[in-house]
């Protein structure tokens, strides 16, 4: 049916990333590098959820001591992954000898996966209270939704 029949299929697993502080415990003056917090040792459970409003528990992290660096390791937490299909079809059609018409129909997302972008990494943003309740939120995705795109040309 169709001439030419080209697919991109793309599988990412998701980018590390690493939980952070908003204020600076150390007080260092480096104002560049985000501190990280400390890992909780009394944390049980998965720290990775995977749900756009929570995803990652930010239980799993206590603030760093005044006057310290938190524990947490940097590139911890692990994104979330990225699936995306793209299609393109063409088709050229002959009615003389110089006379031709190409038809191409591309489709981007195909099959209109959401893709999520990296979620909120700060866990505290001040010495006092509890973790922040935007916390792991993922506000964005990593591409757009399903595109289609039709196309005639008449070569002659």
């Amino acid at each position: 049916m169709f001439g030419d029949r080209v697919g991109i299929q793309t599988l990412q697993s998701g980018l590390p990333f690493t939980p952070q502080l908003s204020y600076n415990p150390s007080n260092d003056g480096d104002t560049r590098n985000p501190v990280r917090p400390s890992v909780n040792p009394n944390f049980a459970g998965p720290v990775i959820f995977g749900g756009a409003n929570q995803y990652f528990d930010p239980n799993a992290f206590v603030q760093a001591l005044a006057g310290s660096y938190g524990n947490a390791g940097r590139n911890t937490l692990q994104g979330p992954r990225l699936y995306e299909t793209d299609l393109s079809l063409r088709k050229r059609f002959t009615f003389r000898e110089r006379l031709n018409l190409q038809f191409r129909a591309e489709f981007f997302n195909l099959l209109n996966h959401t893709n999520f972008n990296t979620p909120n990494p700060v866990v505290y943003v001040s010495a006092t209270g509890g973790p922040s309740p935007t916390t792991g939120v993922i506000t964005s995705t990593a591409t757009t939704s399903r595109q289609i795109q039709l196309g005639l040309k008449l070569s002659w």
